[in-house]
């Protein structure tokens, strides 16, 4: 059986290890090399390649031949699956995360857009620090990023998603943060706040977290929230009893 310890800088607050300690465990299944292609609709379909050509996507079957979708019906594009059936929980439901704004919680980083960030953090009440941590990994702040797989601007918006948040320009930094930290708020309150759902279905959609219970098993989307969780310290505070927060990642559990 192979063993291995976890050492995590002594700075490193206790939610913060939690979740990386899970994210850790979860990541040490093996992968099983294959690319998802996750439609508006919910469908999920396995692909032996992808590619992205202005607004459609060619996705090559794993028995051979290809077909050509608009990109617009297409939620998401993991690059890979990872062969874990049980994956563990993250935290107790006796701790819950604040991913509201908080004024002392600014952005990280420096960048030329912490203005903007704070802005539109303030105006949909979710925490700036979590947001600059997210474009990092999105985009490396590169305003007119565009992705192998269609996704676009700051927060990476792909086109369906970008629709659905009436986000009319995603390269424009303004447009396509306000539409990613909209997105943002979303998933907080549907997921109670927990900061590795919260991630996880940002980078492989919704239907994902609430089909597998948890963090999804893809190896892309688990290396990513434990990416964002060594830049970003969620802030911890005691879940009063019957707290909504609890109770909706309770009903998570499988």
């Amino acid at each position: 059986m192979l063993r291995t310890s976890i050492r995590f800088p002594e700075t490193m607050t206790f939610p913060t290890r939690a979740l990386l300690a899970f994210l850790a465990i979860a990541g040490f299944a093996s992968a099983a090399g294959a690319e998802l292609v996750i439609f508006s609709d919910g469908r999920v379909v396995k692909a032996a390649s992808y590619k992205v050509v202005d607004d459609e996507v060619e996705i090559g079957l794993p028995g051979g031949g290809s077909y050509v979708v608009d990109l617009e019906r297409v939620e998401r594009i993991v690059d890979d699956e990872v062969a874990a059936p049980d994956i563990p929980r993250a935290a107790s439901s006796e701790v819950i995360y604040d991913l509201s704004y908080k004024s002392d919680r600014k952005p990280l980083f420096h960048s030329a857009y912490d203005s903007l960030i704070e802005a539109e953090a303030k105006l949909q009440n979710v925490d700036a620090s979590l947001v600059s941590a997210l474009i990092r990994a999105e985009s490396n702040f590169e305003p007119r990023a565009v992705s192998r797989k269609g996704a676009r601007g700051l927060m990476q918006l792909m086109p369906a998603t970008a629709r659905r948040l009436s986000v009319a320009y995603p390269l424009d930094p303004r447009w396509n943060v306000r539409g990613g930290v909209k997105y943002l708020r979303e998933l907080a309150d549907r997921f109670g706040n927990r900061p590795e759902l919260v991630l996880a279905a940002y980078n492989a959609g919704e239907n994902a977290v609430e089909s597998y219970g948890g963090v999804p098993p893809y190896r892309e989307t688990i290396g990513y929230v434990k990416r964002i969780l060594s830049w970003w310290t969620p802030a911890a505070q005691p879940a009063p009893a019957g707290d909504s927060g609890a109770a909706a990642a309770s009903s998570l559990r499988p």
